[in-house]
């Protein structure tokens, strides 16, 4: 008789934006005549900028030609996409890297919750608390977190790092040692940073430590403060612990489209065994590469147009950023992120739990956001709102949240 993995058992009921997702379809049935506007799940609105689709129609016409075709694409990418990357998001900071070092994929949530396979499972992992559900999900499904404690609201064998108002949604050393380090930055859900001062303490712990960091910067384009990082290889000492992992669906509105990539250096090894191999090795075994289509889409998107017209993209969302934080806090919420992220993380009032909040936002404003607790323990008593919406229907939104 064949046997089903029974960690998946242990997941404490559906992904949440799936949840969230059934909640407002219910809703929507009930209420025919009302508009809802969603300022929940991260996904971007505008289409993709001309420079783009214009690439992408010219490689739809390669591949319409014999002499022009492409096939599988090249293990870890095409060398054209690597070395844009490299010359557009890295030489300029003066890092450093090998094309062989830069692993094209369909996506930075596909690499977050892959990169699990090359770990052992009795690796006891880190998180910020709240955090991006993907990494705790996809180490669950490995058998990696232990059984979840309902009363707690977490695993048993997840090391949580709390980020609240006291500490400025900045997670401080655990008492417990980890052997892998979780950092999203700027980070999804709470829209706040680290200081280059600050990840280069992380860095040092983890290489003190023998600890490896894997470190999403998803959000980085929208980083506005100097003194925020946009890659950990800026930070001394980062390639010998840890893994990036970048994603073109909020830069450049991939979301649809699907395209990142993750850097694993070589200098990175545990036991004498590089990760790069093994990544190279996974990688080459389970994923077959992203289209050539696409990839030539990431391409564009380093060209002197790409960057001029994505650059236009981030500002409309940070706008609404803007709009969404100033409006909150103009009617008395207490607002974080928004400045260096398109989240913006506010307090529930009232002492309402998070999903409270979310029923009440639902029904009375019609607008849909994320409850704080889906992301973690430390997000109870928080809500997320995103900046991904249209100008017309974020400033709809925040009045109609006005008048609650």
């Amino acid at each position: 008789m064949f046997k089903i993995n029974q960690n998946f058992l242990k997941l404490p009921g559906s992904y949440l934006f799936s949840t969230i997702a059934k909640k407002v379809a219910s809703y929507k049935e009930a209420h025919p005549q009302n508009e809802v506007i969603s300022l929940g799940i991260g996904d971007v609105t505008l289409p993709l900028v001309p420079a783009v689709t214009d690439a992408m129609h010219r490689a739809v016409d390669e591949m319409g030609k014999a002499e022009t075709f492409r096939g599988y694409s090249p293990d870890g990418g095409y060398e054209f996409l690597k070395k844009a990357i490299i010359a557009g998001d890295y030489t300029p900071r003066g890092i450093s890297l090998d094309l062989d070092e830069v692993f094209i994929s369909d996506g930075a949530k596909s690499d977050s919750g892959n990169i699990v396979d090359i770990f052992s499972t009795d690796n006891k992992i880190a998180v910020t608390d709240p955090v991006y559900p993907v990494y705790i999900d996809s180490n669950a499904m490995a058998g990696k977190t232990g059984d979840y404690i309902e009363s707690r609201q977490g695993w048993s064998d997840v090391i949580y790092m709390p980020c609240t108002a006291e500490n400025n949604f900045t997670p401080e050393f655990p008492e417990e040692t980890p052997d892998i380090i979780y950092i999203c930055c700027p980070n999804n859900p709470t829209g706040t940073t680290l200081t280059k001062d600050a990840l280069s303490a992380w860095v040092k712990y983890a290489l003190d430590n023998k600890a490896v960091i894997i470190y999403d910067a998803a959000y980085e384009a929208y980083i506005s403060e100097p003194d925020v990082p946009h890659s950990i290889y800026e930070c001394e000492g980062a390639m010998e612990c840890a893994i990036e992992m970048r994603s073109f669906s909020k830069n450049a509105g991939f979301t649809g489209t699907r395209l990142g990539f993750s850097v694993v250096p070589k200098a990175l090894v545990s036991g004498g065994v590089a990760l790069n191999s093994l990544w190279g090795r996974r990688q080459g075994t389970k994923f077959n590469g992203a289209p050539y289509i696409v990839q030539r889409a990431g391409e564009a998107v380093y060209s002197d147009e790409g960057r001029a017209e994505t650059k236009e993209q981030i500002a409309y969302y940070m706008n609404n950023a803007a709009i969404i934080r100033e409006g909150l806090s103009a009617a008395g919420y207490s607002v974080y992120g928004g400045v260096n992220a398109p989240y913006i993380w506010m307090k529930t009032p009232d002492g309402m739990s998070s999903w409270e909040f979310f029923d009440v936002l639902l029904e009375k404003a019609n607008v849909v956001g994320t409850p704080g607790s889906g992301f973690g323990p430390s997000g109870e008593g928080y809500f997320r709102l995103t900046a991904f919406g249209t100008l017309d229907n974020t400033k709809k939104a925040i009045e109609r949240i006005k008048k609650i």
